[in-house]
């Protein structure tokens, strides 16, 4: 049975809450609690059947991410780029194709999915994650410590760190209450990924590639909006994973389905609709990502706000997470680099 009580209670088992988890324990500190809101772990990495719904994607200059799985163990390999890329710019226009340059730097993935890196840092700490706990409240205790009220019990510690989304945490109430300013940034942070649907198709075989395709597709216009290899580090399983155009948010399932492989087959060819497997991941329809009003962004949003920085209820609530990162905010080495920083930041308040 899980305890209720912790010197450190983290709201989020996404992968900033995990890495502060991380490394608290490296710094030899083990009273630890983790909160999360889903049935699962990970947050907005999500790998199913070897598709990375979530984040996918890092580069050489994202020292955090190299860092942190190099001190997993865990491998990376190059994005395959090889061959013909299309580029749809008008779809009654035949298409444009283009070669990525040899000699630039490659995208790179996780061996074993960007999940395996969630697991390799819940192997360490897994009985201290409670999920399907939603946080409702944190309030300050006559003790000096915090209690957070959830839908599943209630917890105390001396230190609580929220790693979920700034916006999503708007939903939690606070005694006593955060100031207005910081509120107004959280409500106005947007959310990375929220406004995103993902599709993730599986075929028998790379047929793109013995065309001498790369896998990817590039253009704002027609059913997908970006396309590429997702092929596995072993090469055992062949996929293509991508962006659906937001504009098919509102039509059926099905219809959706339809318009997709339409529009790969326009462009990759017949073997399109050979697959063995397709599926779909809207993140505007995940309530721990997204709200209500969700706006969509296609300019790198400003994240890392100052207010993050700052300690709050008196000295023992810190915000971290992805969107709260001055570095590479959005992306994983940001929502590493958070992690870090709130463990160490707690450690000498």
């Amino acid at each position: 049975m899980t305890k209720n009580t912790a010197k450190y209670i983290i709201v989020g088992a996404g992968l900033s809450g995990l890495t502060t988890a991380y490394i608290l324990y490296k710094l030899g500190e083990t009273d630890i609690l983790i909160l999360e809101s889903r049935d699962r772990i990970g947050g907005r990495i999500l790998t199913e059947n070897g598709i990375d719904f979530g984040a996918t994607w890092f580069q050489d200059h994202h020292q955090n991410v190299n860092s942190l799985l190099d001190d997993l163990e865990i491998g990376k390999f190059y994005q395959y780029s090889k061959g013909k890329s299309v580029l749809v710019y008008n779809t009654m226009a035949p298409a444009h194709y283009f070669e990525n340059d040899p000699n630039s730097p490659s995208a790179f993935r996780i061996a074993g999915g960007s999940k395996a890196m969630i697991d390799s840092l819940a192997s360490i700490q897994n009985d201290i994650i409670k999920t399907a706990t939603t946080v409702l409240e944190i309030k300050e205790a006559a003790d000096n410590t915090l209690t957070v009220v959830t839908d599943n019990g209630n917890y105390e510690a001396e230190k609580v760190i929220i790693t979920i989304p700034p916006r999503i945490a708007t939903r939690v109430s606070f005694s006593p209450e955060l100031p207005k300013s910081l509120s107004k940034v959280m409500e106005k942070t947007h959310t990375w990924m929220s406004n995103a649907i993902k599709v993730g198709i599986t075929f028998k075989t790379p047929f793109w590639r013995d065309q001498n395709f790369s896998g990817t597709l590039i253009g704002q216009v027609g059913a997908v909006t970006e396309l590429y290899d997702h092929s596995d580090a072993e090469e055992k399983t062949y996929s293509l994973m991508g962006f659906v155009n937001e504009g098919l948010r509102d039509v059926s399932k099905k219809e959706r389905k339809t318009r997709i492989l339409d529009h790969l087959q326009k462009y990759l060819g017949d073997e399109v609709l050979n697959y063995i497997s397709y599926q779909e991941k809207d993140w505007s329809k995940d309530r721990n990502t997204s709200c209500d009003s969700i706006k969509s962004i296609y300019m790198s949003p400003r994240y890392g706000d100052s207010k993050f920085e700052s300690f709050y209820l008196n000295g023992k609530l810190l915000f971290s997470g992805a969107e709260t990162s001055p570095f590479y905010g959005g992306y994983m080495d940001g929502a590493i680099y958070s992690g870090i920083r709130a463990a160490q930041k707690v450690i000498s308040k």
